[in-house]
């Protein structure tokens, strides 16, 4: 079922408040926030940049998932969205003029999926067992995987998922940072194995941000963000006066850390082996952050204190500053993953 919400009407089920008016109208005029309700009946909401519901739609799944990252994933006009309880992804489809996105199939995970990544033609899902991938074509994300692989602990404490240069990068919170190959085609193949130095004073890895060979992982209870490359860990940062940093999201040379209980987003500078924190709090919440993404000058998170959650709307300078445009309450605490569909995402390559 889906509904599509035009002007300022919203939904009475799930946002309860909108503030911070937009200061510039054309301000990345097109662009789309996503999030998931993770309820039972679970809903993907879609907002503009001003932090007004545009869209609301069934996912046809159930939600529940929790302490994890990338529970919603996007490429081109193709966005994953988990469905925990009912141990599948909802594959949406943004398509020219009419309602933004449309709900295009329901793939079925091995187990219970947490994360979701997309890379390599390919559909990567985690789940609280296994790491799985199904392949993109013409018609979408391809029901059957063509690979898989069980995680090194399994034991239904994984957290993100993500692509580096021919490999997958796997957080468990039972202390394990993790790969597993990928085939040319961008199949898992072989068996996940934990990646070299990971610090003795390991204390749950939670999330995590790719790029080329590099992967930053947090490792959240140590307070402490790492650098993994070529299978190992090379560089442990503090996170200083921030606690916690659970979920990362990566701009040029700036990663940017959301630290639930801080209820704050750092900011550091990365280049070649180096993680330097130059910025300690960018942006506060009223709740935990559990999300965060980063895209075309645009930052989302999402928080929530229990009884609600909170979409943040975030404009980025050149150097790495945060302004809040807009901020949406919404009246369920469960509310999980966040992403960004840009305005080009509409036209083919």
């Amino acid at each position: 079922m889906k509904r599509t919400i035009c002007g300022s009407a919203l939904l009475g089920l799930m946002v309860v408040g909108t503030a911070y008016a937009q200061t510039d109208p054309a301000w990345n005029d097109g662009d789309l926030v996503v999030t998931s309700s993770n309820t039972a009946s679970n809903e993907l909401l879609v907002y503009n940049t001003r932090g007004v519901l545009v869209e609301q739609s069934e996912t046809g799944g159930t939600g529940g998932v929790a302490g994890n990252a990338g529970g919603i994933a996007q490429n081109r006009r193709l966005l994953a969205v988990v469905n925990f309880g009912s141990g599948n992804v909802s594959i949406f489809r943004k398509i020219d003029g009419g309602v933004p996105l449309q709900r295009m199939k329901v793939v079925p995970a091995i187990t219970n999926p947490v994360s979701v990544a997309f890379g390599r033609d390919h559909l990567y899902i985690l789940t609280t067992t296994h790491i799985e991938s199904h392949p993109i074509d013409r018609y979408g994300v391809e029901p059957t995987a063509d690979g898989s692989a069980q995680l090194v602990i399994a034991d239904g404490s994984a957290a993100q998922v993500g692509v580096i240069d021919g490999e997958l990068v796997v957080t468990e919170k039972s202390n394990a940072i993790e790969t597993v190959h990928l085939t040319d085609q961008g199949a898992v193949t072989g068996q996940t194995k934990l990646v070299a130095n990971i610090p003795a004073n390991v204390n749950a890895p939670f999330g995590l941000a790719t790029r080329g060979r590099d992967a930053y992982v947090t490792i959240a209870h140590a307070n402490e963000i790492s650098l993994v490359r070529d299978n190992a860990v090379l560089t442990v940062t503090g996170s200083g006066t921030q606690m916690a940093p659970c979920w990362v999201a990566l701009d040029g040379s700036f990663l940017f850390s959301a630290n639930s209980p801080s209820h704050s987003v750092s900011r550091y500078s990365v280049y070649n082996r180096k993680i330097v924190q130059d910025a300690a709090v960018v942006a506060t919440f009223n709740g935990n952050p559990t999300d965060i993404t980063y895209r075309d000058n645009l930052a989302a998170v999402v928080d929530g204190n229990g009884s609600a959650s909170h979409v943040s709307i975030f404009h980025v300078d050149g150097d790495g500053n945060f302004d809040l445009k807009s901020s949406v309450t919404l009246n369920s605490g469960t509310t999980n993953g966040i992403a960004i569909m840009h305005a080009g995402d509409d036209v083919d390559d």
